[in-house]
């Protein structure tokens, strides 16, 4: 399976996704940094890391298109 983070814009969710299954981010902690670039490099860090090791299974939900 070759799964990507995408853009999902829905009704009721807006937001990164995984392209192969349910899983949506939804950042878990205020993010912090001080500056706008310290805390985009920590929204994409905490992204990047929960995209990576978040399983597939375990969100079952078809992506809708």
């Amino acid at each position: 399976m070759s799964r990507k983070l995408v853009w999902i814009d829905q009704q009721r969710f807006r937001g990164f996704g995984c392209s192969e299954c349910g899983w949506r981010f939804k950042p878990s902690e205020m993010l912090s940094g001080g500056s706008f670039a310290d805390v985009m490099r920590n929204f994409e860090s905490q992204r990047d890391n929960e995209f990576a090791s978040h399983v597939c299974a375990d969100h079952p939900t078809a992506r809708q298109h």
